[in-house]
């Protein structure tokens, strides 16, 4: 895990909030630095308010990269042009059993990365791949509302930002995990999300496996 202090932002302040029992907003700032003392007062650890491998440990999180050799796209699921949260997401995974939202990216409908679990903690979102997987799901994969059975069909719905978006992302995660292999959720489950081909896709945006 990343060396956290005030200022710092991202997923990783997110997971380091939940687990001080915080509003998890993503943003170190003085009531997060002060959860931060508090619980390194207790532990008996240096109280600086700087969450490092010591602290980090402390909270149950052993520090470092996981052993990651798989990118798994997803897609939520969901109507065509119909923006859906993350925070809708972590519910419908909590009510599945998980204890949070179970991938580490999502991409909205207009290209912004949305980031979900720290890269650092296994995801919840392939049977059997989780531990050594990242997880990135765009919002989408479905036909329009209107359209008969739309929750039973497939549909490749990525808008032009979200496929940028998702490009960029699938390059910088294969820079920091040299040698993942990219793949679709439908080649581990009988299920079509991402609902598009991704090893043809793959080809089309010249990311060699």
């Amino acid at each position: 895990m990343t060396t956290l202090k005030r200022g710092s932002r991202g997923s990783e302040v997110k997971t380091l909030q939940s687990k001080l029992n915080l509003l998890a907003d993503g943003i170190f700032g003085p009531l997060t630095e002060e959860a931060v003392r508090e619980f390194q007062k207790s532990k008996g650890l240096t109280v600086d308010g700087v969450v490092g491998a010591r602290t980090w440990a402390a909270l149950g999180i052993t520090p470092g990269k996981r052993n990651v050799d798989e990118i798994i796209l997803h897609c939520t699921a969901t109507p065509e042009g119909e923006e859906f949260s993350n925070a809708q997401i972590k519910q419908s995974h909590i009510a599945r059993g998980f204890s949070d939202i179970g991938y580490h990216y999502v991409i909205g409908l207009n290209g912004e990365v949305r980031p979900g679990r720290a890269e650092a903690i296994a995801g919840a979102h392939c049977t059997g791949h989780n531990t050594r997987s990242i997880g990135v799901c765009y919002v989408g994969g479905c036909p329009v509302r209107t359209t008969p059975d739309w929750n039973k069909k497939s549909k490749d719905t990525r808008t032009p930002a979200q496929e940028a978006a998702l490009v960029k992302l699938v390059k910088e995660l294969r820079g920091r995990y040299p040698g993942a292999t990219v793949h679709g959720h439908n080649e581990f489950a009988n299920k079509a999300c991402p609902s598009f081909n991704v090893k043809t896709w793959l080809t089309q945006v010249g990311i060699k496996q």
